[in-house]
């Protein structure tokens, strides 16, 4: 085939259903990476990841209540469950000599092994209760799934729940943004404004378990972790402005949705792993060529002259 043929070949094989696993994996990964900017800030990305286990006991004891996997309280049951994750490391880490990363490792283990346990005790063995769905997603099978109609189009359903879900996330990062940037980076200042750091703190923690919960579907526990860590960590390197920085994250989580779609029917693979890996070769990218911190770029401005360095060189030449 000529490159052409490769670019339409997903359009060729999938028509509409393209865009909606684009529309889907943007819209998975959209809120992921504007909180997970702020998770990179704050020097917390691996509480993401331990939120991303955590929630496993309250999606198990919601699902035990109402036994409606659709339920929206699963969700809620989730959020509590990061909340208690937060909770369980902020305690080890200021009542005991443990560090933070080792209370974090601690306490996603504990609550994700306690997840499990809690299955088998409460729902059985052979409970519907698909763990491989939660732990790996299952994206590629998107156009199987429910549609409903919107505007003459049969929208696949879960495309509409994540827009929704991104439509939330976003409109209150638009109303909390400066709250939520001034606790980042100062907490005392924060502060003294009247803001309350630790309620802004496990608000975000709730937040983000609402997005991890809602994104199990589609990308499983286990490679949400990468959609909240690789956009913002893509950014971070190559802005000092906070706007400019998720600006670029969402920028970077729609090139992995529309990258991860060709590698998915490129070479026939998982569809979430392989907008992970789109995602992977982004980050690469912009640690090369990051205006902040790209290796190539630092080296460039240390290897190009200054304008005094020029003129003494010139000077040296004509003397």
């Amino acid at each position: 085939m000529n490159m052409i043929e490769y670019i339409t070949l997903p359009w060729d094989v999938l028509g509409i259903g393209a865009l909606w696993l684009i529309l889907m994996a943007f819209f998975v990964a959209l809120p992921c990476s504007q909180m997970g900017s702020f998770l990179i800030l704050r020097r917390m990305a691996l509480t993401g990841d331990a939120i991303s286990h955590s929630v496993f006991p309250g999606v198990v004891i919601a699902f035990y209540i109402t036994g409606d996997l659709s339920s929206p309280w699963l969700i809620v049951g989730a959020g509590l469950a990061g909340l208690a994750s937060t909770v369980i490391i902020e305690l080890i880490h200021k009542w005991t000599r443990v560090k933070q990363d080792a209370a974090t490792g601690i306490s996603f283990t504990a609550l994700f092994a306690l997840g499990v346990l809690l299955m088998e005790l409460l729902l059985g063995k052979n409970v519907d209760l698909d763990l491989e769905c939660v732990l790996h997603g299952r994206l590629g099978l998107l156009l199987e799934d429910d549609r409903l109609a919107l505007f003459g189009l049969m929208v696949p359903a879960p495309v509409l729940i994540m827009a929704g879900v991104a439509l939330v996330t976003m409109v209150l990062l638009f109303f909390f943004c400066r709250v939520m940037m001034l606790s980042s980076f100062d907490a005392d200042l924060a502060a003294s404004f009247g803001y309350r750091p630790a309620v802004i703190h496990y608000g975000m923690m709730f937040v983000v378990s609402f997005i991890v919960v809602a994104a199990f579907q589609a990308v499983g526990a286990i490679l949400v972790i990468a959609l909240l860590i690789l956009p913002g960590a893509a950014a971070y390197l190559c802005s000092y402005r906070l706007k400019v920085m998720l600006l670029i994250a969402a920028l970077h989580a729609l090139f992995s949705a529309i990258g991860g779609l060709y590698l998915h029917v490129w070479f026939n693979s998982n569809m979430a792993a392989s907008v992970v890996v789109s995602g992977g070769v982004l980050f690469v990218l912009a640690w090369l060529l990051g205006p902040v911190d790209g290796v190539l770029w630092k080296w460039f401005k240390e290897e190009a002259p200054t304008p005094e360095e020029s003129s003494d060189q010139v000077g040296n030449r004509l003397s």
